[in-house]
């Protein structure tokens, strides 16, 4: 055999040839140098199972031969040798040239390996290489595949599957060596490889059904109702085959749509199972007693009606008939609705990014099922005389090619003109445009099959796509035609607050200008309203509100015009109408105000000038306002009739659309939204509530008592000002009224939200406390109420069977679920039952609760001896006639009892009495001593000894009955009895043969205690007879040794047989007797203890009854994840950072009972013993990944699903015997009974749940080496149900071999159960490609997450779709209750409609960590519960927020999936799919009874970018058309419950800031233009009780008492008032007010920038451990901008104020004014510093200055990245303006000039110009700047010019600018009686206006760049960041010089964790030898 070297510069030919025909050698090792592109394969040196996967894209095909090699590398290395070498000839075939990226490499390794190989292999060789590799097939052949040829196991068809493909590869390697040995195959083999050919395309991969004919004993398969679903889809009768189509064993009707319409094979597949599944599941919950395998018509029906109700809306929108044509004929019609199902699932299944446009794919099914209905017809084509066929069949992929392609071409060009989202949204189509163009008739003009020139395909430039198929006959469209946007353009501006809200807003602007009237008017009390006069001038809101409807009116113009072009006639002619009206109503209603009363005044007479003077006409405008509300009284009376209103919405007939177009333009969605009467009126009175109250607060506290005082300034005449006024003689002192009321209007529009959070609280807190919450908090709680906990266990988890089935069973009624107490004992089972029933019951309970509490130990949240005492007995006993409680509730009971029987006095009713005042106690009691009674009964055999037992138990039994047993009995003998039995307890717990002899002197002396101590007045006959001599005194003499009689001398002893109940009684008694502590602190782990509690609470709130497994609703669960930590690697584990602290080092000492419990779970003592055993080692990765945020952890989580349906599904089918043996019995067992019943168990919940991780880089990094793919491969390995979706990109070399193009697969991937015939053999744990889907092209074409999910959408099963995201949990117990939540989808919510989308409660984990994650945890707990329980009911508001929540999987399938995904406008992704599910009509609900875990950040780094993530996207979703329709489509009080759950919190936060600025800035002009000091004396400027209520409103929201008020009332609800209230203190102790001070800054910051300005991104948090110091330099990147830079400016406005101002000299009055302002300053700039882990350590703080200087003055440039360079960090920082419109530059530069304003201002309040108000003043001071900032620029330019060549010259000009700027400083101290506070003050002017000039010339840049200043502006600003960088961190490193800031900082920051064990001074000290040793250095 001959073959090609390849090196690293060219290709050279070499060829070896081995003695007895072998082949040439080498082998796979690795380079040294990691390739780091994403695709190559360099990365070799690895474990060799895995090598095969290191291959690159273009060699694809060589890695099943890869694998075959390492397979049987153990048993024969020669052969595996063979194979590599194949795969090198393969691979060199395939690209000769090593083109493809990655294969020279590969190639080169590959080669090395085989040389190194060659030798060693052929040494062992006995014969040529042709027969060994013959010989080895035929023992292979004979091994694995003839061995399992009747697999009916899971495992077995999975093993023979991977056997049949070994086995292929293994020819194909045969022959070569054949070829090249020149030898024939022998007959034997051709014969096997025949039948191994035809059956490896039968055993193929599958997913959850193996529908090959060869997979009919699978347990799954003999399901009727998949039997049924398969034989209905395999009905091809009738059907027109293509010519020349080769016919298929078993084909369906996929098959047939597949070859009419050119769908993918691996999408027909998995359609066919996905259409199988879903008809069966149906059909199970229909009919569940069903054996015949027929498919029922009604459940075809219900699946084909959820499909298709969408595509039959849409049809009847744009008025065309449906294409779902169904036959005459009874017996065809469900074949043709599997068609017309199969055919939709074949076209979503290969939609790819098109599924995001659910009208879009309705468009093309119309044309496709119209298609099929013509060919099923035999319609003739007029055109060709042929029978019709479809437009886009005929070859593989022409669906794809046809159909997809082009419209995906349309969506990767529009996404490519986004800029990765930096462009305008009105420069771009989205996925919203591009639907909605199928939202018209006009989408008809596209034709079928579509027009390749068509506007729809038009772009604004016509880039290049890959995969896009392009036509060159076909005249291409233009950019000129370029529909433009649709229906809605994204406009980046305020103002879309108001557009989407206008209704609010207009209500709002209306209320306010009513109460100043009023306030102003009259008494001002609102009972003089009914004054003539006044409610004369309040009906001038009719003035007013034309206008603000000519507002609304003009926005829609100006802001629908870039969608002019693709706008129906009739939206613009509303458009326009709506402004003519709101014009004409501007004229009528003033004039007919104005001549309505004869004594007008202001604005009546006004107008009446105007229009002449006549007669005055009350009635003319009554009538006139009448006309005007006249569509408000409509829409009021449909309001109140919700029906009606969505009857009317709804209906496509032409004269209701032409009545509600005035209303509302008509729309695909947001028709028929409006909820029940009963939901109407409860959300309506909340709103009235609260804004009665908010109106009643503003009025009475902030507008009514500034009325008079705005009265007396207004009176006031000020004639002197302190500066140079422009407008001296304005009247009433305009300018002070304004700085007046705009902080009052400002906190009037915004404190909503605070009456919002108050009402809130109360409606959550009483909602939660009707549900039942908190009920159950405490362990104590748990342990009193434990006995009615098993029947509401049974009655929620268990499905009652029905009465047939039990004939002799009478149910006694009982209590419905929300009716039972948790005090109330509920009986276990009801009376009356079969005996064998009501053990099963309880058989049911304890494998239940065993289980969670087996999940608790797994979990190590306990310990093996905690778990001891929380399990409860597998099974009951019958002798014992007593419910047998957990130990953990009779501990140490026993030891007490004996106690309390000894110290009775002869009392009996005494001691029953106490006795049952414990009921635990009274039943460890009874079940002691009936326990004891069996026991001995089980082991005596004598016939004497049994008669003496029975004899002492029938006497105490008599006493019980008579209660005489203390007066008749000597009790204080019952502790020696009690420690005799203890002995013979423990005995029997060993159960040794040797021991006999004990156990019989034990028993003896219990007996003789017994007759002698305790009965001492009692005889016992039989006792006297029996003895070791026969009998006394019967005769005398001797009797033999082997005649005597030995009393106890035969026992059953061992116990024979010794089941498991025999051994769990022991151990149970034992532990009853001997567990002498109380047990009332178990468990002790906090979580363990909320989980137990949480769990027993939720059993008695109101959940759906559980159905039989097989009964309920099928459902999946989807994770994407991207790059995420999988397993935390061992090496990150243990690699301190740089304080010397590792991660495991951390998590022990977080979690120190869950470490301990680990190591006695492994095993173990110290952490020491765990390394250097692999085991060992990986079960430590786990244990410490399961306490972060990783990939491992969810799917743990998400896998109890399939833990909890497996047993559930044996609790409902085992039979008595199974049940009493357990699950984990059943789970081992061999016999072929419990082996079917295992896998029936198994089946079930294949049949029902399935779990898909989409791992988009899976492929890529499978191919690199990645560890995360090996961390995927086990987690697969260890779940071999897991699912992993991934994009795989395969590079394809064209035939040139010089054009390579990259396909883009959407590929499915499972790791079968690995077993092995051999268990010596090595078992290769590999992954196997289930389904490989082509996509058109890049999958990511909008946002990452939402992309993501949507291709793997496809691999979903079921009914149900629960989104998980990556940094989720989930809990056994929790598991449990998932089939009751699924029934939640078959109730309507308030009769209207189901839900959609399933609301689940969250608990967030990660609150222990640190102070900072505790607030993040309390935060979002507060609004994961309270928040939204109250959004789901009553305001009905309730969206998508995070990923628990379970979707209606066919309604959003077949309506855009469960996120959208357009760039940047979907940032948000969850709330979306919230809004389009409520805008298609669908309701959401939240669930409380069920949570699952989530993590949070616990950084502050981390948390501001989770929140600044948030905050862009509300930003992003203010100015989407979901939120504008949802504002005009909801009632009025459900829009404010909208605005004020989304954007609205977004808006206060940052109208609570501007507040502050308002008022600053009105306070600088009043003290600057000394009019504070003129006013002085007026109640208004001196103490202005409004404006401290206005600032106190804003303290409100800035300290976080939005988010505090409902976390403590929560908090209060779950946990106890008291724990609530100490929380409380706790926080604000560990500064909570410091940290939600800075989260407003966060929010407010990010929120408006995006409005402004965009720049809306993903940012990744990272989601891992903050233990480390972040540096100043990184500190100041992030929050420089945000927080910094507002505060320096606050702390400016706050410092002039504190100087000149006179209203405030006292200082109490302006602490008060002022002190929460001061509290902001200090929070936004010193918070980062005071989160920060050692932030006050001082060599931290030399370090973080050295990095800072190296930062600061390092240059900028292209490859350099901002966290090296202030320059770079400095240009990225103003992106955002270069993507901004003209718009947004004005707006930043008038904005930028209020910093003009402090030089303007303070230049009059200077010594030497206090004399003159002259404008020159203002003009020298501006040449005295421009003079500083030329002398600045010219030592600048000389410094670069003269330096070097004319130093001398460069020093003497700097020598005099300095003499001369002395001097001129001398002169003005002298001369001019300049004062130090002149100085002072000439900085605090000059320096804002600076920072001006910055702001503009950052904005100006372009203009800047040209005229060639931007160097000296970078200067310039470099200056800035250095003094702004100074002012902060000499603050901190002064505090840092002192030891205690430190400790005090580190207490602060981790208080939790130091009361649960952690070392931080540990953590936070580090190493110190090192760094000092370091320092040194």
């Amino acid at each position: 055999m001959s073959f090609r070297r390849e090196g690293g510069g060219g290709e050279g030919t070499s060829s070896m040839a081995a003695a007895g025909g072998g082949g040439g050698g080498g082998g796979i090792g690795m380079q040294q140098r990691k390739i780091r592109r994403t695709q190559t394969a360099g990365n070799m040196m690895m474990e060799p199972m895995l090598d095969s996967e290191v291959v690159p894209s273009s060699l694809v095909e060589i890695a099943p031969i890869l694998r075959v090699a390492n397979e049987v590398e153990s048993s024969n290395p020669r052969v595996a040798y063979l194979c590599r070498f194949f795969a090198f000839e393969k691979a060199h075939k395939l690209d000769p040239t090593s083109s493809g990226r990655g294969v020279r490499q590969f190639k080169t390794a590959l080669l090395q390996r085989l040389e190194r190989e060659n030798e060693t292999t052929l040494a062992g060789r006995v014969k040529s290489d042709a027969r060994e590799l013959q010989n080895f097939y035929l023992h292979y052949y004979e091994k694995y595949i003839q061995a399992l040829q009747n697999a009916a196991d899971k495992a077995d068809r999975a093993q023979l599957t991977k056997a049949y493909q070994t086995a292929s590869v293994l020819f194909e390697v045969l022959k070569a060596v054949n070829r090249t040995d020149l030898e024939d195959v022998d007959a034997e083999i051709m014969e096997a490889q025949a039948k191994v050919a035809e059956k490896t395309k039968i055993y193929v991969p599958y997913n959850i059904l193996p529908l090959d004919s060869e997979s009919s004993k699978q347990a799954i398969m003999r399901y009727p109702e998949i039997q049924a679903s398969v034989m209905a889809l395999r009905n091809t009768r009738g059907l027109p085959w293509p010519k020349g189509h080769k016919k298929k064993v078993d084909e369906d009707i996929l098959d047939w749509l597949q070859a009419m319409f050119g769908f993918q094979n691996d999408n027909v597949s998995n359609q066919r199972e996905h259409l199988i599944l879903l008809l069966a599941n149906v059909h199970i919950r229909q009919f569940p007693k069903q054996d015949q395998p027929k498919l029922a018509d009604t459940a075809v029906d219900e699946v084909m009606r959820k499909l298709f109700k969408n595509y039959k809306k849409w049809c009847k929108y744009l008025g065309r008939k449906s294409s779902l044509w169904l036959p005459a004929i009874q017996q065809e019609v469900q074949q043709r609705q599997l068609l017309y199902m199969g055919l939709y699932l074949l076209i979503w299944g290969e939609a790819a990014n098109l599924r995001f446009m659910p009208e879009c794919l309705c468009y093309i099914y119309h044309h496709m099922a119209f298609e099929l209905y013509g060919v099923l017809a035999g319609s003739i084509s007029s055109r060709t005389g042929e029978t019709v066929k479809p437009a886009c069949g005929g070859e593989e992929e022409a669906f794809l090619k046809k159909v997809i392609s082009p419209i995906y071409a349309t969506i990767a060009g529009e996404a490519k003109k986004s800029s990765e989202g930096k462009s305008k949204h009105s420069h771009w189509r989205n996925y919203d445009d591009l639907n909605e163009y199928f939202w018209s008739a006009d989408c008809f003009r596209l034709g079928w099959p579509m027009r390749a020139d068509a506007d729809f395909f038009c772009l604004p430039s016509e880039p290049e796509l890959p995969n896009a198929d392009r036509q060159e006959d076909v005249k291409k469209p233009t950019a000129d035609r370029w529909m433009g946007k649709i229906n809605f353009v994204e406009i980046r501006t305020f103002w879309h607050i108001f557009r989407s809200f206008d209704r609010m807003w207009s209500f709002y602007i209306l209320c306010l200008q009513a109460m100043i009237i009023i306030a102003w008017n009259g008494s001002g009390q609102l009972t003089s309203l009914f004054d003539t006069e006044v409610f004369k001038k309040v009906l001038s809101i009719f003035i007013t509100a034309p206008m603000l409807k000519l507002a609304q009116a003009v926005l829609d113009i100006i802001l629908s015009w870039k969608a002019r072009n693709s706008m129906p006639f009739y939206v613009k002619l509303r458009y326009i109408l709506k402004a003519l009206s709101a014009a004409a109503w501007m004229i009528v209603l003033p004039v007919t105000y104005a001549y309505s009363w004869n004594d007008n005044s202001g604005v009546g007479q006004t107008i009446k000038s105007w229009f002449g003077n006549s007669g005055s006409s009350p009635p003319v405008l009554i009538f006139a306002i009448l006309i005007y509300l006249s569509p408000n009284f409509l829409s009021a009376l449909l309001f109140l009739f919700p029906f009606i209103r969505r009857y009317l919405e709804r209906s496509n007939n032409p004269f209701v659309v032409l009545i509600m177009w005035w209303s509302q333009p008509r729309l695909y969605v947001g028709r028929g939204m409006h909820e029940g009467s009963f939901s109407l009126i409860k959300y309506t009175i909340f709103w009235i509530l609260l804004i009665a109250s908010k109106l009643a607060f503003s009025y009475y506290v902030e507008i009514m008592p500034l009325v008079g005082p705005t009265k007396a300034i207004m009176k006031v005449h000020v004639r002197t000002y302190q500066w140079h006024e422009f407008f001296p003689r304005a009247k009433d002192n305009i300018g002070v009224v304004i700085v007046l009321w705009a902080p009052i209007v400002l906190v009037y529009f915004m404190d909503t939200q605070i009456w919002y959070a108050i009402f809130s609280t109360i409606f959550g807190g009483f909602y939660g406390a009707y549900r039942r919450l908190g009920e159950i908090r405490t362990l104590k709680m748990l342990r009193s109420r434990f006995d009615s906990l098993p029947g509401a266990f049974n009655d929620c988890l268990i499905p009652r069977p029905k009465d047939p089935e039990f004939p002799n069973f009478r149910a006694a009624p009982i209590p419905k679920r929300k009716d039972i107490e948790p005090g109330a004992n509920v009986p276990l089972i009801p009376y009356e039952e079969p005996k064998d029933k009501k053990e099963k019951e309880v058989a049911k309970f304890a494998q239940l609760w065993n289980n969670i509490i087996i999940s608790f130990r797994d979990e190590d949240l306990i310990s093996n001896g905690e778990m001891d005492l929380l399990l409860a007995p597998n099974s009951s006993d019958p002798d014992l006639g007593v419910i047998r409680w957990p130990p953990f509730l009779l501990a140490s009971k026993i030891p007490i009892a004996v106690d309390m029987a000894k110290d009775c006095q002869k009392k009996d009713h005494e001691l029953k009495k106490r006795l049952n005042d414990d009921k635990f106690m009274f039943s460890a009691v009874i079940e002691c001593y009936r326990s004891c009674k069996s026991i001995i009964n089980c082991l005596v055999k004598g016939d004497q000894e049994k008669k003496v037992v029975e004899e002492i138990f029938s006497r105490i039994d008599e006493l019980i009955r008579e209660d005489n047993v203390i007066s008749k009995l000597n009790m204080s003998a019952l502790p020696n009895l009690y420690d005799q039995f203890v002995t013979f307890i423990g005995l029997l717990k060993e159960s040794k043969e040797e021991k006999m002899d004990d156990v019989v002197l034990v028993m003896l002396n219990m007996i003789e205690i017994v007759t002698r101590d305790i009965m001492y007045e009692d005889t016992i006959p039989s006792l006297l007879e029996s003895s070791h001599g026969g009998s006394y005194g019967m005769y005398e003499g001797i009797t033999p040794l082997k005649e005597q009689h030995k009393f106890f001398g035969e026992l059953n002893f061992p116990v024979t047989p010794e089941d498991e109940a025999w051994k769990e009684k022991i151990r149970r008694l034992h532990l009853l007797l001997t567990e002498k502590e109380s047990a009332m602190g178990v468990p002790s782990n906090l979580e363990a203890r909320r989980r137990m509690t949480f769990f027993a609470n939720s059993l008695f709130m109101d959940m759906p009854v559980a159905p039989k497994v097989r009964n309920m609703l099928s459902f999946s669960v989807l994770t994407p994840y991207y790059m995420e930590d999988v397993l935390f690697p061992k090496r990150a584990l243990e690699e301190p950072n740089e304080d010397g602290i590792s991660i495991l080092f951390y998590l022990q000492k977080i979690y120190p009972d869950e470490w301990k419990n680990f190591l006695e779970r492994v095993g173990r003592d110290v952490e020491e013993d765990l390394k250097g055993v692999e085991e060992l080692e990986e079960e430590l990765r786990h244990w410490a990944s399961y306490r972060g945020q990783t990939l491992t952890k969810t799917v743990r989580g998400m896998m109890y699903y399939r833990k909890a349906l497996e047993l559930q599904a044996f609790l409902d089918m085992a039979e008595y015997e199974d049940l009493m043996k357990g699950y984990k019995a059943v789970e081992s067992n061999n016999d072929e009974h419990v082996r079917s019943l295992w896998a029936q168990c198994q089946s079930v919940a294949d049949l029902k749940f399935t779990y898909v991780v989409s791992c988009q880089q899976y492929g890529i990094h499978k191919r690199s080496g990645d560890h995360r793919a090996k961390d995927i491969l086990k987690l697969m390995i260890k779940y071999p149900s897991l699912r992993v979706a991934y994009i795989d990109e395969v590079e394809i070399v064209g035939k040139d071999r010089s054009e390579r193009t990259v396909e883009y697969y959407s590929a499915l991937v499972k790791a079968p159960l690995a077993t092995s015939v051999d268990s010596s053999d090595t078992v290769q744990n590999l992954d196997q490609v289930i389904y490989k889907i082509k996509l058109p092209g890049p999958a990511l074409l909008g946002e990452g997450k939402p992309e993501n999910q949507n291709h793997a959408i496809i691999f979903t099963r079921g009914e149900g779709l629960q989104t998980i995201d990556m940094n989720q949990d989930n809990y056994m117990e929790e598991a449990f209750k998932m089939r009751n939540l699924l029934q939640e989808f078959l109730v309507k919510h308030e009769g209207v409609r189901c839900p959609t989308i399933l609301g689940l409660r969250e608990h967030i984990f990660t609150g222990s960590v640190s102070s900072l994650a505790g607030f993040m945890s309390n935060q979002e707990t507060s609004f994961v519960t309270i928040g939204q329980r109250l959004l789901a009911n009553p305001l009905r508001v309730r969206f998508h927020y995070g990923h628990p929540d379970v979707f209606d999987r066919l309604f959003h399938l077949t309506r855009g999936g469960v996120s959208k995904a357009s760039r940047v406008i979907n940032l948000s992704e969850d709330i979306f799919a919230g809004f389009n599910s409520t805008l298609r009509e669908g309701s959401v609900t939240h669930h409380e009874y069920i949570q699952v875990g989530k993590g949070r950040d616990v950084g502050l780094n981390q948390i501001s970018m989770f929140e600044a993530k948030i905050a862009n996207g509300n930003g992003e979703q203010t100015m989407s058309r979901d939120l504008y329709r949802l504002g005009h489509r909801f009632d009025f009080f459900r829009m404010l419950s909208c605005y004020f759950t989304t954007i609205g919190f977004y808006l206060s936060t940052m109208l609570s800031v501007l507040t502050v600025y308002v008022f600053l800035y009105g306070r600088l002009y009043l003290v600057l233009s000394g009019l504070e000091e003129a006013l002085s004396k007026e109640k208004a400027i001196r103490d202005n009780k409004s404006l401290q209520v206005a600032l106190a409103s804003q303290s409100v929201v800035q300290i976080g008492f939005l988010m505090a008020l409902p976390m403590m009332i929560e908090y209060g609800l779950e946990k106890g008032f008291r724990t609530a209230l100490i929380d409380f203190v706790v926080m604000q102790l560990q500064l909570a007010s410091v940290f939600f001070t800075f989260s407003l800054g966060t929010k407010t910051h990010y929120y408006g920038r995006t409005l402004l300005h965009g720049g809306a991104q993903y940012r990744g948090t990272g989601r891992g451990f903050v233990v480390f110091h972040a540096k100043f330099a990184d500190n100041y990147r992030m929050y420089s901008r945000s927080h910094f830079v507002k505060g320096f400016e606050l702390l400016l406005l706050l410092v002039i104020y504190q100087i000149f101002s006179h209203a405030y000299r006292a200082v109490v009055a302006y602490v008060l004014i002022t002190v929460s302002i001061w509290f902001m300053v200090g929070t936004w700039l010193f918070a980062p510093f005071l989160f920060n882990p050692s932030g006050f350590e001082w060599q931290k703080i030399v370090d973080d200055w050295t990095d800072w200087n190296k930062w600061i003055s390092n240059q900028g440039g292209i490859g350099v990245p901002p966290k090296k360079s202030w320059e770079s960090w400095w240009e990225k920082e103003q992106q955002h303006l270069r993507h901004t419109g003209t718009r947004g530059i004005i707006v930043e530069i008038l904005l930028s000039l209020r910093f003009f304003i402090y030089q303007y201002g303070l230049v009059y309040h200077l010594h030497i110009t206090k004399h003159t108000r002259s404008f020159l003043v203002y003009g020298l001071s501006w040449v005295v700047f421009l003079s500083l900032l030329a002398v600045v620029k010219v030592l600048s330019v000389g410094r670069k010019k003269l330096r070097a060549d004319l130093q001398l010259v460069f020093r003497l000009i700097k020598g005099f600018l300095f003499l001369t700027s002395v001097g001129i400083l001398v002169t003005l101290i002298v001369v001019a009686k300049m004062t130090f506070l002149d100085i002072i003050v000439c900085i605090l002017a000059f320096m804002p206006t600076g920072w001006g000039l910055l702001l503009i010339a950052q904005a100006s840049k372009p203009l800047i760049v040209r005229a060639r200043f931007w160097g000296s502006v970078r200067t310039f600003a470099r200056g800035y960041e250095i003094i702004m960088g100074l002012a902060l961190f000499i603050p901190v490193a002064f505090l840092a010089w002192f030891p205690f800031v430190s400790d005090f900082q580190t207490r602060m920051l981790f208080n939790q964790a130091f009361s649960r064990g952690l070392q931080i001074s540990r953590i936070l000290g580090g190493q110190k030898a090192d760094r000092s040793a370091d320092n040194k250095e």
